[in-house]
């Protein structure tokens, strides 16, 4: 199965008084060259802007910055992940005066070849296998298969609560988590957001939740959390310890694809069992992919995995609850219907790296439309496309969004963007990444923060670069890129990257063979 003993278990992990530097040694030295004050309305644009520039350093001074911020446990996730995009910079001017060779590091060692050959890690890296598909969980059902996103809660006694994603449309009843194609008779309809009827099977896909003791390598409880959604890709946690998990609808315009393509609220709390699926229709009905929470306002920006995609902002009428408000779409000012894909060769490049961009908010309306059409509708009145957007993060009141196969050769993209006014700044995207044929990284997806500052990236290989190995990437504060870990087994894609709250264990998915993995070592200071 895998490597079941803990190797890595003499190797100390760094106290939390010495993870980090200063949060201003991270930002210090982060200076972004951007436009002059634009109005900070998020449904009007300024007739114009003053292309005369400024250098701005970011500062826990901004007046936008809530004091809330800074608290210890988000002033040190927030500082690490800062320092990892510091990094991102640094990559892009290296690669301008230095082969790339001299960027690939090795900080780990070389990956050595796993005895299973599942999962190929550093030498005193190991892995625990601690959920697979289609074992019996607690409450009597199966694992469901296509493991997806996923989140690291605190549980209690050192526990760690994980709530997984699981991409399965109702023609998978195989992989699903009940024995036939019905719904049980033993679980109550109601809990369900679509149990099917007489002639249609149930929808298949949603959560399960994981009980995992670090201190004995054990799945204490697994059990089904959300059912009865459709294609459960990514999402994003909320500070209040719930996941926002999204359904990445294939099927939007038939008479039972209109049920779906919604967000749905799962707690991270083992005694509610199955919770009752709740439609938060609010946040639009399109293809959802990621959800990233802003915790200075209140709002959620949310991905669109299409090729045409748009890039959304949720202002909920309520704090913390989001059956309620308004969503916009991202739009470049200056340039209505700006294309920042940058994979057709014959027009002109809109998005280059590190020239940040403008950026203002146009509001979206008929939010259910059956037509499938949000997107074509919002880039009509000017917002601004991305390729396949899918994994978005957001920290120290920024976020990074990867974007699958954007760019010349669709090794994809990653961009940094400044959804407010930081001082007389306006908020900004920034193209930060747009790997070449060269670059380790390919096909970026989810991605999360270590500790110490580093970005774990999953790579999901579209069909154009299928003769790749996935792997697990990795960019150090210092701008160096390095491998953690390669899929030995097959082509499956690396998902569900997410550390647990103290820092020691990286847990990850491979999602075809549907196995979680709980990955321990000496992890960089």
């Amino acid at each position: 199965m895998g490597n079941e003993d803990d190797r890595s278990a003499n190797y100390p992990f760094w106290g939390p008084s010495s993870r980090f530097r200063p949060f201003s040694a991270f930002f210090s030295p982060l200076k972004f060259l951007v436009w002059r004050a634009i109005p900070a309305r998020l449904d009007e644009a300024p007739a114009g802007i003053n292309p005369k520039r400024r250098l701005l350093t970011m500062s826990t001074d901004s007046p936008e910055l809530s004091p809330t911020m800074f608290k210890r446990r988000n002033f040190l996730k927030d500082s690490a992940l800062a320092a990892g995009f510091f990094g991102l910079g640094n990559y892009l001017r290296g690669k301008n005066a230095a082969d790339f060779s001299a960027l690939g590091i090795e900080p780990y060692g070389p990956l050595f070849p796993d005895k299973d050959k599942i999962l190929d890690l550093p030498a005193k890296f190991s892995y625990r296998v601690i959920s697979k598909k289609g074992a019996l969980m607690n409450d009597g059902f199966k694992v469901p298969g296509k493991f997806d996103d996923m989140a690291a809660f605190e549980g209690e006694g050192g526990r760690v609560v994980l709530i997984r994603n699981h991409e399965l449309a109702f023609d998978q009843v195989d992989l699903g988590p009940f024995p036939k194609d019905r719904y049980p008779d033993s679980l109550d309809r109601s809990l369900s957001h679509d149990p099917g009827g007489q002639r249609q099977p149930p929808q298949i896909g949603g959560t399960t939740t994981l009980v995992y003791n670090p201190k004995t390598g054990k799945t204490e409880q697994e059990f089904l959390s959300l059912t009865g959604t459709d294609r459960n890709c990514s999402g994003g946690n909320m500070p209040w310890a719930s996941w926002i998990t999204c359904e990445e609808t294939d099927d939007m315009t038939s008479a039972r694809g209109r049920l779906h393509g919604y967000c749905f609220e799962v707690r991270a709390d083992p005694k509610l069992g199955l919770q009752k699926a709740v439609a938060l229709k609010a946040l639009g009905r399109f293809r959802h992919e990621a959800v990233a929470f802003d915790p200075i306002d209140g709002s959620l920006y949310l991905t669109e995995d299409r090729p045409d995609g748009l890039l959304y902002r949720f202002l909920p009428d309520r704090k913390r609850d989001f059956r309620s408000g308004r969503l916009f779409a991202l739009a470049i000012v200056g340039h209505d219907s700006a294309d920042l894909r940058n994979n057709d060769k014959k027009a002109k490049r809109l998005a280059e790296k590190a020239q940040p961009m403008a950026i203002r908010w146009i509001e979206m309306d008929n939010l259910e439309s059956p037509d499938d059409d949000l997107r074509h509708r919002g880039f009509a009145k000017g917002a601004a496309r991305f390729a396949r957007a899918e994994g978005i993060y957001y920290s120290a009141g920024a976020l990074y969004l990867c974007c699958t196969d954007g760019g010349p050769r669709k090794q994809g993209q990653i961009f940094h963007i400044h959804p407010r006014h930081f001082g007389n700044a306006p908020p900004t995207v920034e193209l930060f990444l747009e790997p070449e044929e060269r670059d380790l990284l390919t096909n970026g997806d989810n991605l999360c923060a270590a500790p110490n500052g580093d970005l774990i990236i999953c790579e999901d290989l579209i069909t154009e670069h299928k003769m790749k190995t996935p792997h697990l990437r990795g960019v150090t504060p210092e701008g160096k890129i390095f491998t953690l870990a390669r899929n030995a087994k097959n082509k499956d894609e690396f998902c569900g990257s997410c550390f647990s709250p103290d820092g020691r264990t990286l847990f990850v998915n491979l999602q075809g063979m549907s196995f979680t993995f709980a990955i321990t070592g000496p992890w960089r200071k």
